[in-house]
């Protein structure tokens, strides 16, 4: 009973569950919004001791992300592969052969439908095998549990909600852990959270009070909310049982939250609770689940395919009707020398008429071959190499080079519109170096250690030493570093050598600057920050408040008391968020400064004093303390002391800090940019960090007018902030999308650039009201897709993913690209169309969810400007051609059946139906669509708009699509009536004799094989000896083949239909000559183009359109 007397009262305090909306009820805002919430008992111990303990029910921990298992894996992937209209339809036509008495075998069809789908499966079947092998290696990891005052190795897929974990230094996470115990002496830990949101730096982690002395024996219950995805939010409290005394509360937010995929650093161990295990943490609901991918290029032949198949029925529906049209007319149902069996008189009419029908489809079943599913999947797989062999790609520093994990997306590679890329890591380096300050408007450099007077300066009198000191003194004790610990027994380290850990590298740069100029900060000891002077004088600070950086307030406070008793406030922020909180006065000597040093892409922050009397402090502080106890509106009442304390400062001076770009990455983003590509950015990092990554890679230049859509911008007093983020999302949709048709008449247009938060985001995509949803997302994206550039900042992972699926699924459907190198990226890169993973410091997640891998940033250039170009080229050309020398092929075969009272009758014999698709003109088409450059990649790389010339699958588009179709009709018509026209003279043999209906059979094929060779010899620019190897040895093979299948006596054939026909054919003079003739009337359309056109441009002789 007194369970369920618990129960009551927690449902009572924390209200009903709403799980859509935890993300936007992060807080507990009052007794009647809480959200739902769930009770955890700290070791599975009841509390209070004397209660009846009913262990709660959570999932387990394990992770699964494989798709199949050993028992649906067939029935699967079968119902997966035949959902594609290709293999249904080829298996339909398979059965059909069996069952019904057909012109061509069964085997034509089935043997290569088996082939692929065979082949199919078995690389989807080892990709999820590797799945498993992959979530085996997690859920089997041993990890150790604390169990009655033992340490216990268990897997860890066995752990529990509830279970005190240990974890020692550089180990991962197995689940979401509240912090409960660390070795370090003042109860905080180090993690870095680079698989979760990119970032390699350190986080400071803060253990819960009073429960650090004895973990074992804790007797504590912890009420948090129901798992949700935000990785940067989480709100709970903790009852602690103590004898027969009230409990005591302690609240808990995301500084005791330690995330699976977080690994321990700095620290030697920890002890904490599981409070969200598996499929619930917040690592796996930020996973986006793999789903198979389709290029548009599979859309465009599914669509032609349909097309085709009309075509196909129109024909047998024509043909069927004309048949029983013939057989109505008297003597012609059943001739002479034909008669009817006594079982083919008793069939029913309509039957034999849907049997008739079936086989006509069969007989015109060639139009659409199997064999070009066959070539299609041969050259995607063959093309692939080209990327893993390009050296290009080769990365001498990991000495690994580019990866193909599928091959099905290579065309898409180029039809890309827009990238979404990751900041840290992929963009950047993660690497911050300290290039310069300003201080009272003199700039100092490092190249010579000495200030110069800057000509931007309001005053230029002599430089204040004092003034400096001060100024380094804030560098060396406003930042969260800590000096990191050794745990070897070695001699110490020099200064420069001194090793630094911190949440954010600007912090590290700014400590590391301040080292050049004499002043070294040596850690932090018991609340004791010590620095080392110039004169080596170690100096000595009491800390007593850090006021943590926020992305509303974009600055950070500490309050530290020196020996002497002075207490003092040092904060340091954007210029945005420091200037309108000093002196006026003081703001127009480095103003200038950080302009300029902004606009050349660098990091600024302004840094700022002010003296606290004790009056004051006593103030700020207890209110402070009150603050961060309370359990309801925390982060208001925080902020409200931080706003009353950071007023009335001095400003000093200010930094610029260079985060390192990757290598040749401005030059990448601006040559995506010309090729037609929109680039967005989106990071976990901070905006303005992203904001100067952003102006470095010029996707932000001078004259870009930037549109902001943060926390910081919805604040307005008086207003909602829904309010104010419609009132701000009607303004930014009258600036980019209000102004397309002024746009459009002058040429000169401004350039906007839009940012946008994470917590904004939300609120777009989350809205409480439905149709303020659909405005919003509409306005929204809008607004992103008439912006050069956009900047999404403190993404979750799932949000990263949001964005990526909004636009894929916006109008017009455009293909989008992701590319990152951390985990945190995996769910984006798996949204889009196309994911690349950069095998950089993050580890290999990003890697192996990828599509395609590649070691640096720079090397996407030539991956979507070349490779992809090309790749879509050449498959668009490979998949127009044949479904033209398919119609060719079949056209003939149709027109026959008028001259043979449409009995079904082939045309070309059984070998040649065959052949045709398998021998005769696959290898041809398929070495072209391996090797053909109609631009050279060079040419491609100097001109990125010649990208834009194949942007919205423009060369698989009804209009070529028409053009081809066309052209195959005008063929099949030449190839049938021109020997029509050769065989109204029935003696071309030299002897008198006639040829018969084979022979005209042949002379058609003749003519087709060598034609539709022959055209893609004219549409090939670029030759290698393995297109004349594969284009002259296919028409010799012909050739050879014919005579030798028509030469000998075959024992295991009924009939004979071509024994020396071949050779009697060519024995006739006016056979060649109608050979001739046909082929170069055929092509004399392609050969006048190629001779009379005229060149247009510096690449006119390569672009072939």
């Amino acid at each position: 009973m007194q369970f369920f007397k618990i129960c009551i009262r927690s449902w009572v305090k924390f209200g009903l569950f709403f799980s859509q909306q935890i993300h936007d009820c992060c807080m507990f805002g009052g007794e009647d919004r809480r959200v739902g919430s769930r009770t955890i008992y700290v070791g599975h111990r009841p509390c209070p001791a004397n209660e009846v303990f009913i262990p709660p029910k959570f999932c387990d921990n394990r992770i699964v992300s494989s798709k199949y298992t050993v028992w649906n894996f067939l029935p699967k992937n079968l119902f997966e592969q035949f959902r594609r209209i290709a293999n249904f339809y080829f298996l339909i036509i398979f059965l059909v052969q069996v069952i019904v008495d057909t012109p061509t075998s069964p085997v034509t069809s089935g043997l290569p439908l088996f082939f692929v789908i065979t082949v199919t499966a078995i690389k989807q079947g080892y990709e999820d095998w590797l799945r498993h092998k992959a979530d085996n290696e997690v859920n089997k990891y041993r990890v150790t549990v604390l169990e009655d005052g033992r340490r216990i190795q268990k897997e860890s897929e066995k752990i529990k909600v509830g279970d005190v974990l240990e974890v020692e230094e550089d180990e991962t996470f197995p689940c979401d852990l509240i912090l409960l115990q660390s070795s370090r002496d003042d109860g905080t830990c180090f993690v870095t959270t680079a698989s979760l949101d990119g970032e390699s730096n350190h986080k400071t982690h803060y253990t819960v009070p009073d429960t650090e002395r004895d973990v074992e024996s804790l007797n504590a219950t912890i009420e948090c909310e129901q798992p949700q995805p935000d990785l940067y939010k989480f709100v709970g409290r903790m009852h602690i049982y103590k004898n027969n005394e009230e409990p005591s509360l302690r609240s808990l937010g995301p500084e005791n939250l330690l995330l699976k995929g977080a690994t321990l650093k700095n620290t030697q161990s920890i002890c904490g609770v599981a409070v969200y295990t598996g499929m619930e943490t917040k690592m796996a609901l930020n996973y986006q689940g793999k789903s198979q991918k389709r290029s548009v290029v599979e859309k465009s032949i599914n669509a032609f395919l349909l097309v085709y198949l009309c075509i196909l029925v129109s024909k047998a529906l024509v043909c069927t009707t004309l048949k029983y049209v013939w057989q109505s007319k008297p003597g012609q149902d059943e001739p002479w020398y034909n008669e009817k069996t006594l079982k083919e008189k008793e069939t029913n009419l309509y039957l034999n008429m849907f049997t008739d029908f079936l086989s006509f489809m069969v007989l015109f079943n060639f139009i659409i071959p199997v064999s070009m599913y066959v070539t299609v999947e041969m050259q995607k797989f063959l093309g692939s190499f080209f990327i893993s062999w390009d050296k290009d790609f080769f990365d001498s520093e990991i000495e690994e080079g580019a990866l193909v994990n599928t091959s099905d997306l290579n065309e898409e590679l180029g039809q890309v519109e827009y990238v979404f890329t990751d900041k840290t890591g992929t963009l950047t380096q993660n690497n911050m170096e300290f290039i310069e300050c300003c201080i009272d408007g003199h700039q100092y450099k490092y190249r010579d250690a000495s200030s110069e007077v800057d000509g931007f300066c309001v005053t230029d009198g002599p430089m204040n030493t004092e003034r400096e000191e001060l100024f380094l003194r804030a560098l060396c004790l406003c930042h969260t570093v800590q000096v990191k610990e050794s745990t070897e027994q070695v001699v110490p380290p020099l200064q420069e050598q001194r090793g630094f850990i911190a949440s954010s590298p600007d912090e590290i740069a700014l400590v590391q600057g301040a080292m050049r100029y004499g002043f070294t900060f040596l850690g932090l000891e018991s609340k004791t920050m010590k620095i080392l002077n110039r004169t080596n004088d170690v100096e000595m600070y009491e800390l007593l408040h850090v006021l943590n950086f926020d992305p509303v307030r974009r600055r950070m406070s500490v309050i530290v008391r020196s020996i002497s008793g002075e207490t003092l406030l040092f904060c340091k922020g954007a210029d945005s968020s420091i200037f309108p909180r000093v002196k006026q006065e003081e703001v127009e000597k480095i103003r200038m400064h950080v302009e300029r040093n902004a606009t050349d892409g660098y990091r600024t922050l302004c840094v700022a004093y002010k003296h606290l009397t004790a009056e004051e402090y006593d103030q700020v502080d207890s209110g402070l303390r009150e603050a961060r106890l309370a359990l309801q509106d925390r982060e208001e009442k925080l902020m409200a002391v931080y706003n009353q304390v950071e007023t009335g400062m001095n400003l000093i001076g200010a930094t610029a800090v260079e985060d390192r770009l990757q290598e040749e990455a401005a030059e990448t983003m601006e040559a995506l940019q010309g090729a037609g590509i929109k680039v967005w950015v989106l990071t976990g990092d901070k905006m303005e960090t992203a904001k100067s990554t952003c102006y470095a890679c010029r996707l932000f230049k001078r004259n870009t007018e930037l549109l902001e859509l943060t926390v910081r911008t919805l604040e307005s007093p008086g207003k909602r902030r829904e309010d104010r983020l419609h009132d701000l999302l009607l303004e930014y949709h009258k600036k980019t999308v209000g102004t397309l048709d002024y746009k459009s008449l002058n040429w000169s247009s401004q350039d906007y650039g839009f940012i946008v938060d994470g917590a904004t985001l939300s609120m777009v995509l989350n809205s409480s009201s439905e149709n303020n949803l659909h405005d919003y997302k509409d306005l929204f994206l809008q607004i992103c897709q008439n912006c050069t550039s956009v900047l999404c900042c403190r993404m979750a992972p799932l949000q990263k993913a949001q964005i990526v699926k909004m636009v894929k699924n916006s109008k017009g459907s455009p293909i989008t690209l992701s590319i990152g190198d951390g985990a945190n990226d995996v769910s984006m890169i798996l949204e889009a169309h196309v994911g690349i993973g950069i095998k950089g410091k993050e580890g290999r997640q990003a890697v192996r969810n990828s599509d395609y891998a590649i070691p640096k940033l720079k090397h996407l250039k030539k991956l979507l400007l070349g490779h992809g170009h090309l790749y879509y080229v050449r498959i668009a050309h490979l998949v127009q051609y044949f479904f033209y020398k398919n119609l060719c092929f079949i056209l003939p075969q149709f027109l026959y059946q008028f001259f043979c009272g449409c009995s079904q009758q082939p045309l070309y014999d059984a070998a040649y139906l065959t052949m045709y698709n398998i021998c005769f003109t696959s290898m041809p088409i398929l070495a072209y669509s391996l090797f053909e450059q109609h631009i050279s990649i060079e040419m491609l790389l100097e001109n990125a708009t010649l990208y834009r010339q194949i942007g919205k699958n423009a060369m698989l588009r009804w209009g070529p699509f028409l053009y081809w179709t066309l052209l195959g009709v005008f063929h099949g018509l030449v190839f049938f009536f021109g020997v029509w026209f050769l065989f109204s003279n029935p003696a071309l043999q030299d002897n008198g004799q006639a040829f018969g209906n084979w022979s005209y059979g042949t002379i058609v094929f003749t003519i087709l094989v060598f034609t539709v060779t022959l055209k893609l010899a004219l549409d090939t620019r670029h030759w290698t000896w393995i297109n004349h190897f594969v284009i002259w040895g296919s028409l010799a093979f012909y050739v050879f083949f014919s005579f030798f299948w028509g030469g000998v006596i075959w024992p295991f054939l009924r009939q004979q239909r071509l024994y020396f026909v071949f050779a009697n054919m060519l024995s006739s003079v006016s056979a060649w000559l109608v050979i001739i003739v046909l082929i170069l009337l055929s092509l004399l359309p392609e050969i006048l183009y190629v001779v009379l056109r005229k060149p247009r441009g510096p690449y006119a002789r390569q672009v072939v359109l």
